[in-house]
């Protein structure tokens, strides 16, 4: 998925500990222009850019009809990879690796940009398209690496009031095959009405909890739809509650915290100003860096880099970041 705000900030990330729960709430963005379909972003925001190396972070959906309709043209990625997670509906993927392939719910679709790629995303259907889209930064001994698509449709494990898909990482006795360049841990629960889980976690990790469905609870702290509370490392469990009259459903991500300096503007996962400006002509320049995404029939062949900021893309200083706790 695009970065497509016409005005994408520079965002410095940096990893922060907190003691307790911290809630984020989500800001919407308008995917593909202000009468496309709305997402909820939670990651990246000033309070917090970086949980382990997620790096972004949309919730779309539930939408149905003309509103569903997703399409976003061929769009370039670098130093990161995306992944897609689907709740109900379907999208068409194809990138510049040669890769077309359905993403379904309940089915991993996981994209490695490296040094760069390009891809384009279009619903299929007319049913109901609701989902989300994640980034993973690279850390710098891999952001170069080849571009790189894998597809894993994990099993459900019952727990106690409880089904848990693990997509990425290990957890609930499950484990992704999937590959990943820095410790990640990525599950969807389903929580049944009422009900709670404690559930093991790796104590290294820092974790987010993205509500998407339910009346859900992290550690005694609520959640509503759309919220992602956070929960910083040296906890070795996962308090979960649903606490509505419905079923709930959620999303876990976590990883080690990420220590490497990044700077983010639109697709784009770098290092510096010089790097992102670099990636920015090469991408409307048509540079073979990107390749080309065969087969999509949009309105547009590709999305145009919006214009850079007047000012030099520069990571915030450390002193700046907010520490919370």
């Amino acid at each position: 998925m695009s970065n497509l705000e016409a005005a994408p900030a520079e965002v410095a990330c940096n990893a922060s500990q907190t003691a307790g729960i911290e809630v984020l709430h989500p800001r919407e963005v308008p995917l593909g222009g202000p009468r496309a379909i709305p997402v909820q972003r939670t990651v990246p925001q000033r309070q917090r850019s970086l949980i382990g190396a997620w790096c972004f972070l949309d919730r779309y959906g539930p939408v149905t009809g003309a509103a569903a309709r997703m399409d976003v043209a061929p769009h370039p990625h670098t130093g990161l990879q995306t992944v897609s997670w689907l709740f109900s509906g379907e999208v068409e993927h194809r990138d510049s690796a040669g890769v077309h392939a359905i993403v379904r719910p309940g089915e991993l679709n996981l994209m490695t940009a490296g040094a760069g790629i390009c891809h384009s995303e279009v619903s299929v259907g007319s049913g109901v398209l609701h989902g989300a889209q994640l980034w993973v930064a690279l850390p710098d001994s891999a952001r170069d690496t080849g571009r790189d698509f894998a597809h894993h449709t994990p099993a459900p494990v019952s727990l106690p009031g409880a089904a848990v898909r693990v997509f990425l990482g290990e957890l609930a006795g499950s484990r992704s095959p999937a590959h990943t360049f820095t410790p990640l841990l990525g599950a969807q629960i389903d929580l049944d009405t009422n009900a709670a889980l404690d559930v093991d976690i790796d104590p290294t990790f820092e974790h987010g909890v993205l509500c998407d469905v339910g009346d859900i609870e992290l550690g005694g702290t609520a959640l509503t739809v759309g919220d992602l509370g956070y929960q910083g490392p040296g906890i070795a469990t996962l308090h979960l509650r649903n606490a509505g009259p419905r079923p709930g459903r959620l999303l876990v991500l976590g990883g080690k915290p990420f220590t490497e300096e990044l700077v983010m503007w639109w697709n784009f996962v770098g290092r510096s100003h010089d790097e992102i400006v670099t990636y920015r002509r090469l991408w409307l320049d048509g540079d073979e860096r990107f390749g080309a995404v065969s087969g999509y029939q949009g309105r547009v062949p590709r999305l145009p880099a919006p214009p850079l900021p007047s000012t030099r893309l520069l990571p915030r200083p450390i002193s700046d970041r907010k520490e919370t706790g």
